[in-house]
């Protein structure tokens, strides 16, 4: 059996990974820390919390003795990092904890992994030669694309925000990891994910809330900007294959081929809702937008360009956008009304 170390497992994308790696793989143990800020909700995990494989432990990865206790404890033979401050208001109003978060909390953590696992520059200890540390990303590193024009791999960084100017950052450690000290790291940059269990303060959760509360439905500026997106579950799959098939030290860009713009994503939320939860009379979900004043910073397009690992990996997004909104809706119909959230 091996250890696996996820951390940031409560929070939206983890949340999804683990059940899905877990009952996947028969061969694995999840250790998942996780600090559970408003963003980490350990109900998202109800699935898996009596799995003998699966253990949770409430912690800070800035919590270098923490850390070293876990891989000790636990005998942690790789490192899937989710953790992060995301959202990006709340960086503009408090930037310091992103930098802490994402930066000093990425750099902690692969110390600790390098200490464990290696016994020098470039030289693994023989029990440990094949762990692996996966760093998982944002497209938002590479800063807004004009009307044409994809992300790739190879696009330079240009981070115009205090969270992705963090992300960046532990990008280039993740990076200079491998470079100084041999270890085998591997990052993902993803594109807008979507889905069940996504925090109530992101988009798409705000349009369905909104929507079926019958209020104001708000939307920055012209509700033009472009976002490429991808499907929870594509992206949990993505994250596996690379962290299984990806080469070492490789970057790969995981996004559904999916660009709509906000106002595209909130007139087919509310159509769909027009359908399976019909508001009385003639009148429509739609006629709640209202435009608000625009974020500083607002990237006005992301798309990435998955060439890279479609072509390499042989990873694919099983949903498109239409598909994967209908289920989401339904999940998050099921969460508000149940729940009253």
């Amino acid at each position: 059996m091996k250890s696996i170390l996820v951390t940031g497992g409560a929070g939206f994308i983890g949340s999804n990974f683990i059940p899905y790696f877990i009952n996947k793989y028969s061969d694995y143990r999840i250790i998942n820390i996780d600090k559970l800020t408003y963003a980490g909700n350990l109900a998202n995990l109800k699935e898996v919390e009596n799995n003998k494989r699966y253990k949770f432990i409430e912690g800070d990865i800035n919590n270098r003795e923490l850390l070293n206790f876990i891989f000790q404890e636990y005998n942690i033979k790789g490192v899937i990092h989710f953790a992060a401050e995301s959202h990006v208001d709340n960086s503009i109003e408090g930037p310091e904890v992103f930098i802490k978060t994402n930066v000093n909390g990425t750099f902690i953590l692969l110390d600790v992994a390098r200490s464990y696992w290696m016994e020098s520059p470039f030289l693994y200890k023989n029990e440990y030669k094949n762990c692996r540390f996966h760093h998982i990303s944002t497209d938002e590193v590479y800063g807004t694309l004009g009307k044409t024009g994809l992300f790739e791999e190879t696009t330079p960084y240009a981070p115009n925000s205090p969270y992705s100017a963090s992300k960046a950052g532990s990008d280039y450690i993740v990076r200079a990891y491998h470079h100084t000290y041999g270890m085998n790291v591997t990052t993902s940059n993803c594109s807008n994910n979507y889905g069940p269990k996504q925090h109530n303060e992101k988009l798409i959760p705000v349009i369905i809330r909104k929507a079926i509360r019958l209020e104001s439905i708000p939307i920055y500026g012209d509700g033009k900007n472009i976002r490429d997106w991808l499907y929870v579950l594509d992206h949990c799959k993505g994250i596996d294959i690379v962290y299984h098939k990806g080469k070492a030290a490789e970057t790969y860009n995981i996004g559904g081929r999916n660009e709509k713009d906000n106002l595209f994503i909130v007139n087919y939320i509310c159509a769909t809702l027009d359908k399976i939860k019909p508001r009385s009379g003639i009148k429509k979900y739609s006629d709640l937008i209202t435009f608000v004043k625009d974020r500083a910073g607002h990237d006005r397009r992301y798309a990435i360009d998955a060439t890279k690992i479609e072509t390499e990996l042989e990873w694919k997004a099983d949903e498109n956008f239409e598909t994967g909104i209908i289920k989401t809706v339904k999940w998050y119909l099921n969460l508000f009304q149940n729940h009253n959230n």
